[in-house]
């Protein structure tokens, strides 16, 4: 799980932990990929020690398949790359060390972990907070310790929604009370794990003033907007949309304006691919024939929001910043 930074212990007892601590990124797999061996023309007879096409393939079949996708799911042999607008999610266990059966008296009990969030753009961590969707918010909120019999283990699961490029640093805190038959203490333990943010969408927008439909009407507006994959991965637009301010309406003229009835395929963006769209961004004009309000010389149209999928349906979404024009 990225790179595991020295941990500092908070106690200064040199005895090993009876308690280990494993994360693991959970991660969608992949669909693993086939190199099929091409069929000989004309094909010779069984007897000939041509093998087969079939045997090429990663899953046993008897038919030949000349398709490069199997059906078989690949696991991510690593870490990964985490790309802002995703949510990073991890799954922690507490193992407790001591084998099943052993002669020793100890016991480890109370067994809680902590998890923590530290961002590039702030010095305070974020306390991360998890549980089973089927659990109390009292349980949840209280976080009682887990007993652990020799060989058991406590598992949690930690989300996290990425929102900046950067260094970001996970810090998880393991406490247990270990007891032996003359004594018990309150042992701890933390470890940090470092991963490195990076953008999956550069967006570059440009405004150019239209010509108003009537007089009576406010001002209008073309913006345009680049969307480009900095990303490793395909990803395929589910929605681009121009979320307006008071006094603004806005019409995107893209692959939005067909009816549910037309299929339109959704854009599609490989690595390094540019896709650009567009909005008819208007003035609205109320009652007083007042428009929108100008700050600093510049009109405020919204923010632009957009949202993503990934090759296995993981999702993805990123809001920019305020977009405008100067008058």
């Amino acid at each position: 799980m990225a790179h595991q930074r020295s941990g500092s212990t908070l106690e200064g007892v040199k005895e090993p932990h009876s308690v280990s601590l494993k994360v693991l990124r959970l991660s969608r797999p992949s669909i693993s990929i086939q190199h099929p061996l091409p069929t000989p023309a004309p094909s010779p007879p069984s007897t000939s020690g041509f093998p087969k096409a079939s045997a090429s393939h990663a899953y046993p079949t008897s038919e030949p398949d000349s398709f490069i996708l199997s059906p078989l799911l690949t696991l991510p042999p690593a870490f990964g790359s985490a790309y802002v607008g995703e949510t990073f999610s991890c799954t922690l266990c507490a193992n407790n060390e001591l084998l099943p059966g052993s002669t020793t008296a100890k016991s480890i009990s109370n067994v809680r972990i902590e998890a923590e969030m530290k961002i590039p753009s702030s010095t305070e961590p974020i306390t991360l907070s998890f549980g089973s969707e089927d659990a109390d918010e009292e349980e949840v909120k209280e976080d009682k310790g887990v007993d652990l019999e020799p060989g058991e283990s406590l598992q949690k699961v930690v989300s996290f929604s990425l929102k900046e490029e950067g260094s970001h640093v996970l810090a998880v805190t393991v406490t247990y009370t270990e007891t032996t038959p003359m004594s018990g203490k309150v042992r701890t333990f933390r470890k940090l794990y470092q991963f490195v943010c990076k953008g999956c969408m550069v967006v570059r927008t440009k405004t150019g003033i239209l010509p108003a439909t009537s007089s009576s009407e406010g001002r209008r507006w073309a913006l345009e907007a680049q969307l480009e994959n900095t990303g490793e991965e395909t990803i395929t637009l589910d929605t681009v949309v121009l979320e307006a301010r008071e006094g603004i309406r806005s019409q995107g003229v893209n692959w939005s304006l067909f009816k549910e009835a037309e299929k339109v395929e959704r854009p599609i963006l490989m690595p390094g691919d540019v896709q650009q769209v567009i909005f008819i961004v208007e003035e609205v004009i109320d009652e007083n024939g007042e428009g929108a309000k100008e700050v600093d010389g510049r009109i405020g149209f919204g923010i632009l929001s957009l949202g993503w999928r990934g090759p296995m349906g993981n999702r993805g979404a990123l809001s920019t910043g305020g977009l405008g024009a100067k008058v």
